[in-house]
């Protein structure tokens, strides 16, 4: 039986689901869950890209514009982000500040934010790896998704994950 293309497409769906599962479940500083996800397609993906291609050119970021071109050979990608609120643990200063409250006026971000969204990113590729769909953790996607207010206004951190189903990566031999 030859896989057809709805076929990929609704497995990939599912596999990004399970993805994000895995993102979900990964361990949080203190059990505070902050992290944010979504799974993109379609136009909703091609906007990301095309926003991609415009940071390329007003920051002069060429790997922008690469990995907009990955973004579009993909069947999905996975959003996974992370509100900012502070864990409010004493004697902390891992943020680089005296405390939450010092960072909070600053405008700097919980390291336990970005750490727990990291380690959800980890759980999510691992995920992803284990069901072999080629995928990436991307900076650009996130920062692109960010820009565009995809995951709301109160997600500060993005990562994308972009997901391939092909008889190559696309995220290989990048240059």
């Amino acid at each position: 039986m030859l896989l057809n293309p709805e076929t990929v497409d609704e497995s990939i769906i599912k596999a990004a689901e399970r993805i994000c599962i895995a993102a979900r479940t990964a361990p949080k500083g203190k059990g505070k869950d902050l992290l944010v996800t979504a799974i993109v397609t379609g136009d909703e993906m091609n906007d990301i890209a095309s926003r991609m291609r415009e940071i390329a050119l007003r920051d002069e970021l060429e790997f922008f514009a690469r990995d907009a071109g990955n973004v579009e050979a993909s069947a999905a990608l996975v959003l996974l982000g992370s509100r900012k609120d502070p864990l409010g643990l004493s004697h902390c200063g891992y943020c680089g500040f005296e405390d939450c409250q010092k960072m909070l006026e600053a405008g700097g971000t919980c390291s336990f934010n970005s750490g727990d969204l990291g380690i959800a990113v980890g759980s999510a590729v691992s995920r992803a790896a284990d069901l072999r769909i080629d995928n990436r953790v991307m900076y650009s996607a996130g920062k692109a998704a960010l820009e565009l207010g995809l995951l709301g206004e109160e997600v500060k951190i993005v990562y994308g994950v972009p997901l391939s189903v092909s008889g190559k990566s696309p995220f290989f031999d990048r240059g």
